[in-house]
């Protein structure tokens, strides 16, 4: 009976250990005001100065060194201005800080013509107008007759030369819509440029007759048009103002600042995204010649009270200070080499208090050197502080912001700390592309083809490279009358050889040859193909291009070949593409150019040519 009435193991474990369940109370310690006003409460007063100091110690406060911050500071500067500008190998020219220094660089001329086919319509017409507008407000009675003599030209549908206007249905409707009936401007602006003032009209075909008595004025109306169109659009009116090296297929330039008892050179070898900025530019070596304009060079003393560099939501340096939470730091999971996010971090949290603003405003076209800055701080000392680096065995801490690479060689190097305003715009807009060129590796034929993605039509807007080949091929066809395939023979074989097939027309191959006194180094040389249409060669022989971009040399009296560079064409390939392009001057003019910009490509092509085939004959029906 007594085994019956004895408690269960786990009870008895329970009233030994007392484990009863425990009442939880929770209570808050707050400060009770005792007035209606918490201006003071909110406070969060601490009157206990030693309390102070001892929570200082416990957080290793009294450990740090070099923790005084700046109070003033004096800043000496030395500043230069761009004085020259050389394009290429070009004689050097005048650095002109009146437009942006992109539109300088990265202008190219507005082609007009490609061959003997006239293009951009589009701006024939507005010159013509522009030019008939002046007329009309000189009040001269010469409109019919410019209108007649340089009217715009009425295409020939049956000339093979016809071929980049009449094979194409919207550029012929275009071109026959004004044909007869607009006045051609680049025509006129041609002859004035041909014929410098003061001009004789007299030359002029009938029914344009300007008399003795209205030459002077018209002649006057010239200069204007020209001066018009040359602000109109920013071309390289002459050869050596052009920077773009065709050859490499980007842009090459320098410019240079007097400096002391030289000059200061830097070089752009290989611009080509279109972000124009002191990163495209390296430092070149220094030439020892008499400076120019020597009164572009100056110093800057100035004194200023240091600001630290803060952002929005940065953790605040010092203990006791509320902060906003808009940065979350523990959110951030930077990896190993994402050097952006750590040296952030490192900014934020270590060395926030390191960094100090100094508000120096300077000019566009203008390179500044720190020649030091004195500092004074919190205990009264003075300090004299010069650019990091300066020591030959301080190589190692020669890393730097917004300075250039030094093209010299390594042991002759010094530090640059100059820092390049150059006169560029933050924003340019870009049109759509009026040429586009990939240039793709063809591998199975052991070539390179310049495909022409988007070519220009003549009425002035670009149109895909394919359509228009096939367009083109097609007009030849219609031509030659609908050529019939080739007879079998007689024998009534079931294959037929073949010498080679076709590519389409807008494929330009660049075959490779030795670079002149060289047997080892190639270059690539622009080639033609021929046009065959069923086992005939079509009018026109050779299928040439019909960008701008491969068509370097074709349009110059005589043909010159056309190389680039194996290099600049890797397995990956690269496209070129041109457009307009547009910003505002901080004069508020607007600044207008076309220019040319290069990107990665995406990879190998195949064209498909095969030589020496032999292709089975369709069997008779």
């Amino acid at each position: 009976m007594a085994d019956v009435l004895k408690p269960p193991v786990n009870m008895t474990v329970a009233l030994e250990t007392r484990a009863l369940p425990a009442i939880t109370r929770w209570e808050r310690v707050e400060g009770i005001p005792r007035a209606h006003d918490l201006a003071r409460a909110l406070r969060a007063e601490v009157r206990d100065p030693l309390w102070m100091l001892a929570r200082q110690w416990q957080m290793g406060g009294f450990i740090g060194d070099d923790a005084g911050s700046p109070v003033f500071a004096k800043l000496h500067l030395k500043t230069t201005q761009l004085t020259t500008y050389t394009p290429r190998e070009s004689p050097e020219q005048a650095f002109d800080d009146s437009v942006p220094l992109e539109s300088r660089v990265e202008q190219r001329p507005v082609a007009f013509t490609a061959g003997t086919q006239p293009l951009s319509l589009d701006l024939r017409l507005v010159m013509g107008r522009q030019w008939l507008k002046l007329l009309a407000q000189a009040v001269l009675p010469f409109e019919p007759g410019f209108r007649a003599v340089f009217a715009v030209e009425t295409p020939n549908p049956v000339s093979p030369n016809a071929a980049a206007v009449c094979a194409h249905p919207e550029a012929w409707q275009h071109q026959a819509a004004f044909a007869g009936r607009a006045m051609d401007g680049y025509r006129w602006y041609q002859w004035l440029v041909a014929n410098p003032s003061p001009r004789n009209f007299s030359t002029l075909p009938a029914p344009l007759v300007i008399t003795a008595a209205d030459a002077g004025t018209v002649d006057t109306l010239g200069n204007r048009f020209i001066a018009w169109f040359d602000q109109l659009i920013d071309q390289p009116l002459k050869p050596e103002e052009n920077a773009w090296d065709p050859s490499r297929l980007e842009y090459r330039f320098q410019c240079s600042a007097p400096l002391g008892d030289g000059r200061k050179e830097f070089a752009a070898e290989e611009y080509y995204l279109g972000d124009l900025d002191w990163y495209a530019l390296d430092v070149a070596p220094v030439a020892r010649v008499p400076a120019q304009r020597p009164e572009v060079q100056s110093e800057i003393i100035q004194s200023f009270i240091p600001t630290s560099i803060e952002f929005a939501g940065m953790a605040n340096p010092r203990w006791w200070t509320f902060e906003d939470r808009r940065v979350n730091f523990g959110a951030i999971k930077p990896d190993t080499t994402d050097i952006a996010k750590l040296l952030m971090l490192e900014f934020g949290l270590v060395y926030s208090n390191d960094w100090c603003i100094v508000p120096v405003p300077l000019l566009a076209g203008t390179v500044t050197d720190v020649a030091g800055l004195a500092v004074t701080n919190v205990f009264g000392e003075r300090l004299w502080i010069e650019p990091a680096g300066q020591m030959p065995e301080q190589v190692w801490q020669r890393w730097s912001m917004f300075t250039q690479h030094q093209i010299a060689p390594a042991e002759s190097r010094k530090p640059s700390t100059s820092l390049l305003m150059l006169p560029t715009v933050p924003k340019v807009q870009q049109g759509e592309p009026l040429e586009k060129v990939i240039i793709v590796r063809d591998e199975m034929a052991n070539m390179v083809w310049g495909i022409e993605d988007t070519i220009p039509m003549p009425h002035g807007v670009g149109r895909s490279g394919h359509g228009a080949a096939a367009e083109t091929l097609r007009f030849f066809e219609r031509l030659l009358g609908g050529v019939p395939a080739a007879p079998l023979l007689v024998n009534d074989a079931k294959v037929r050889y073949e010498v080679m097939n076709t590519v389409p027309e807008n494929w330009i191959p660049f075959i490779p040859v030795h670079v002149p006194g060289d047997n080892r180094q190639i270059q690539l040389q622009r080639a033609s193909l021929p046009r065959r249409i069923e086992n005939q060669v079509g009018p026109g022989d050779k299928i040439k291009p019909r960008t701008s971009l491969l068509r370097e040399g074709l349009d110059r009296l005589p043909q010159e070949a056309y190389f680039v560079h194996e290099e600049e064409v890797p397995r990956s390939g690269v496209q070129v593409t041109q457009s307009f392009q547009r910003t505002r001057w901080t004069d508020g003019r607007v600044v207008v150019w076309f220019g040319a910009r290069k990107r990665v490509g995406r990879g190998e092509g195949s064209s498909g040519l095969q030589f020496d085939r032999l292709i089975p004959v369709p069997k008779k029906s």
